[in-house]
């Protein structure tokens, strides 16, 4: 047996068989009043993998689930480990063309849709040629029996997590055993175990990493089904959490609320990262929530956590995102860029070689963003090499909505461009050249996009030019230009 390979190994089924024996009445996983305990979920998720060993899926496959929130997502997780099938997720806000294309580029084996998307998920499978599987199916008469499958390695991938590249082009982050289990745990001398309030949906990879984190203490992920203040601190008090991550604009959102009437003693960590975190926001969480430590994070789905700023440091680095989490080095290229070398690192861009040897260069990942350090080594983000728009945790390819809104009849042209904004990070803003005679509104054009893009890649805001700035060598957009016209509040 080697060191990749049985109960040695760093595979991350093992840590549900583990807590299952040692804890096994504890909560592991809870969304309302419902709750799956360790024994539970160990038990469901060996049904899950029979079932879909019998489907058809193997060792090397990948599962494409495609469903919003629901504890039904969480064996299929495990499952996929203990299979050694990647658990590839898509967002229940995608419709079925992005979905579609995000299946092809995933080439699974099956296709796990919940009630919702059953007939649309069925017709996916359909187009790829693919095997389908719902969530939630009846699996009480197949075996909980464990699963053996001695191909395993931890080096194996265990999730794909879909995000945009610099083009817009969908890229699939390959993640594996190793690195997932090395991103969640917490050392072997914590007492207490994590019981962590996610706001994330199941396709988004903070989910999964809070999961791990919350798991590997044998404690608790606490599900809500939407990010909203009053769901979000009404599980808090349910299951008496005490660790809450909110992006800025959903932290914003609670304070802003009216949410005294929940019992919210027991948090002791929030954190929060994605976007700028002004200091504003960390003297108001520390008022609201007394007793409680703020740190803040800066990493990618391909890095894991890059910085951490810890609560020490929250006030008097404000506008930083810290120095190097444990196990990572930091550095800046000759550009500015930010590179970042851990042990944890994503293996790389799902059947892109070209997109992985482009960001992965002598063991470091090029991020993309541009960073300034100063003489403690704590990093701050100064900018961006790529286009990608960041909106609440969200990335959003602008070339993606551009296409989309040119076929409104009132564009003759368009560029989307990202707006600072303290809540958001950045707001999705549609700069428009009207067609002859035409006054486009934003309700127009956000309604124009229904049904053919997610709604977090919709624009936000509205800005009409009569022309837009362009470089005279090649034509190209200056998107830049753009940015620090409308910030200042500058118009034609």
């Amino acid at each position: 047996m080697t060191a990749s390979t049985g109960p040695e190994a760093l595979l991350v089924g093992e840590i549900f068989r583990r807590n299952a024996e040692v804890v096994p009445d504890r909560a592991a996983v809870s969304l309302g009043d419902a709750v799956m305990t360790h024994s539970e979920l160990d038990r469901a998720a060996n049904r899950v993998a029979h079932a879909l060993r019998a489907a058809g899926v193997r060792h090397g496959d990948r599962i494409v689930c495609w469903a919003d929130t629901a504890l039904d997502v969480i064996p299929l997780f495990v499952a996929g480990a203990r299979l050694g099938a990647a658990f590839a997720p898509i967002s229940a806000r995608l419709g079925l063309e992005e979905a579609t294309a995000l299946a092809r580029l995933a080439r699974p084996a099956v296709i796990v849709a919940d009630p919702e998307r059953s007939v649309a998920g069925a017709e996916l499978a359909t187009r790829i040629g693919v095997a389908t599987h719902d969530l939630g199916t009846d699996l009480s008469a197949v075996s909980d029996a464990p699963v053996e499958e001695p191909a395993l390695r931890e080096t194996d991938p265990q999730v794909v997590f879909f995000t945009s590249g610099s083009t817009g082009a969908p890229k699939g982050v390959v993640l594996s055993h190793r690195a997932n289990w090395l991103r969640s745990f917490q050392g072997v001398f914590r007492d207490q175990p994590e019981i962590s309030l996610c706001m994330f949906p199941l396709f988004h990879m903070a989910a999964f990493t809070l999961g791990l984190a919350a798991w590997q203490t044998r404690g608790e992920l606490a599900l809500v089904a939407a990010a909203m203040p009053e769901e979000i601190l009404a599980a808090v008090e349910r299951r008496r959490a005490n660790r809450l991550y909110c992006i800025p604009a959903i932290w914003a959102r609670i304070l802003a609320a009216d949410t005294g009437r929940f019992d919210t003693s027991s948090l002791r960590e929030l954190d929060t990262g994605t976007s700028a975190t002004p200091v504003s926001l960390i003297h108001a969480l520390k008022e609201r929530f007394p007793g409680t430590v703020t740190r803040i994070y800066y990493g990618s789905t391909e890095v894991g956590s890059a910085t951490t700023l810890p609560d020490a440091d929250s006030l008097s680095k404000h506008g930083s995102v810290g120095p190097a989490s444990p196990g990572v080095d930091v550095r800046l290229a000759a550009s500015g860029e930010i590179c970042v070398r851990s042990p944890y690192l994503a293996d790389g861009y799902f059947d892109d070689p070209r997109a992985t040897d482009a960001a992965w260069r002598e063991g470091w990942f090029h991020t993309g963003d541009l960073g300034a350090l100063d003489e403690d080594g704590y990093l701050s983000i100064v900018g961006r090499l790529k286009e990608i728009i960041r909106t609440g945790g969200e990335g959003v390819a602008p070339s993606e909505v551009e296409a989309a809104l040119a076929s409104h009849p009132s564009v003759a042209e368009v560029a989307v461009v990202g707006i600072p904004d303290p809540d958001w990070g950045e707001l999705v803003c549609a700069v428009v050249v009207p067609t002859a005679g035409a006054v486009p509104e934003l309700a127009e054009l956000q309604a124009h996009l229904e049904g053919k893009l997610a709604s977090f890649k919709k624009p936000r805001r509205l800005e009409r030019r009569e022309t837009l700035p362009r470089t005279a060598a090649t034509g190209q957009v200056q998107r830049a230009l753009l940015v620090q016209e409308i910030s200042a509040g500058v118009t034609d």
